[in-house]
């Protein structure tokens, strides 16, 4: 008896994560929690979520699912893409620049620990969205944690200087802050034209004109600059390839009623770059940002040449002896975790558009896939330019577009291959007609 009870509790145990109707479907719940709690941040803006661990909590949770849920997905650990293996070659060589670390070994080595915990996270995600509804769910958490985050930041921020410090955590930098609006935009862009009911394409117009207001709130130069490019690429395949000459002018209309409205500091921060009309002591905190981060650019190249294998992650500041970060992402990632690092951190994002353009040859896209293929991609774009601007190495937002590319080019492939497993290496389709047909039966 006692054996029996023990192989029901077990049984219950598991039952607890998995669903016999859909595969890892309790998998999926805590990992959508996960980033619920890592894109919105409740725990530092709701009054007492600090004393709770609760991306932790998910984490652990998201991965007990994926465990008992063992041998139900058709993609497993041996299959991720290349991607993943550049992203643990990159935290690698992050740990052994910490290990290495001519300025403090242990701080280097507890921050790479603490960061590796996107990679938990992105083979996750891999692993469980294996459905386009899943992963347009994933992405609108994200979208929609976006969105009140700037609302919350509007609310709150009212005696607040360029928002900073209103929400703690990741947005508590005003220029963080617009680097996550920027990259969620495109996807708030694309669920706007996705649906066909009107009152939640008005709340996507309200939510986006909140996002807008808060960017432009933020006065992030880096930000501005982004948004920039990322309107531009979106613009084109929304408003260009997606034959919608509406939306280039209501963007545009927009884009200069809030720029009037909220823009005028961030037009002050612009000029403050010349060191001309100085009126106030933000213009000469923005004079002296701008002059202090070409110093820090100086530093970092200079840490590159002398410690080629990095000084170890989050170790800058203490190195530079100014506390401050190096504001150019890809200096961030070479001074700090090696030249090697920085290799792999190109090549990861480069795999990125690569799924993109694969996506294009696997098959028919319909319009819904189309959509947020072009999300992503304005997102990416946006992303490399923005990195040019600010030290965005180890925020997460860019390192889950690159997931949602992956995990969307294996859903087109699995339904190519429905017999087979996603492969990131089959074919594009203008090579197939010159396989012959038994070649592409063993492919399958």
């Amino acid at each position: 008896m006692a054996v029996l009870e023990k192989s029901a509790a077990r049984v219950e145990w598991r039952q607890r994560f998995v669903s016999t109707t859909e595969p890892m479907r309790g998998a999926f719940f805590w990992l959508s929690a996960f980033y619920v709690v890592y894109c919105a941040r409740p725990e530092d803006w709701i009054p007492g979520l600090k004393y709770l661990p609760l991306a932790k909590i998910s984490g652990i949770f998201a991965v007990l699912g994926f465990v008992f849920s063992a041998g139900r997905s058709r993609r497993s650990i041996r299959h991720l893409p290349r991607e993943a293996f550049y992203l643990v070659a990159m935290i690698g060589m992050l740990l052994l620049a910490g290990l290495l670390s001519p300025v403090w070994k242990g701080g280097g080595v507890i921050k790479t620990v603490e960061f590796a915990k996107v990679l938990v996270a992105w083979v996750l995600t891999y692993l469980v969205i294996t459905s386009f509804a899943r992963l347009r769910r994933i992405i609108f958490i994200q979208s929609a944690s976006v969105v009140l985050i700037a609302i919350v930041s509007l609310l709150k921020g009212r005696d607040h200087p360029r928002l900073e410090g209103v929400i703690g955590g990741i947005y508590s930098n005003p220029n963080d802050l617009a680097f996550a609006i920027v990259l969620s935009l495109p996807f708030c862009v694309a669920f706007l034209l996705y649906t066909k009911k009107l009152p939640r394409k008005a709340a996507w117009v309200l939510a986006m004109l909140a996002m807008c207001t808060a960017l432009f709130l933020t006065a992030s130069r880096g930000g501005f600059i982004t948004l920039l490019a990322t309107a531009a690429v979106g613009l084109w395949h929304f408003g260009v390839k997606g034959r919608r000459p509406q939306l280039i002018a209501a963007v545009l209309l927009v884009g200069l009623v809030v720029g009037v409205t909220a823009g005028g500091r961030l037009k002050d921060r612009f000029i403050a770059i010349s060191g001309e009309e100085l009126n106030d002591s933000v213009d000469v905190s923005a004079h002296g940002s701008y002059e202090q981060r070409a110093l820090l650019m100086e530093k970092s190249v200079e840490g590159i040449v002398h410690y080629p294998l990095g000084i170890g992650l989050g170790n800058f500041p203490n190195y530079s002896g100014t506390w401050r970060e190096v504001h150019v992402a890809y200096l961030q990632i070479a001074v700090e975790g090696g030249i090697a690092a920085c290799i792999f951190y190109l090549l990861f994002f480069e795999r990125g558009f690569a799924n993109l353009r694969r996506l294009r040859h696997v098959g028919d896209m319909d319009g819904e896939t189309e959509l947020f293929a072009g999300a992503l991609h304005s997102s990416l774009i946006g992303f490399l330019v923005g990195a040019l601007f600010a030290p965005e190495a180890y925020q997460f937002f860019p390192y889950f577009a690159v997931v949602y590319t992956s995990v969307l080019l294996a859903i087109a492939q699995e339904k190519v291959q429905p017999d087979g497993i996603a492969d990131s290496t089959v074919r594009p389709q203008w090579k197939r007609r010159y396989v012959k047909a038994e070649d592409l039966t063993a492919v399958r």
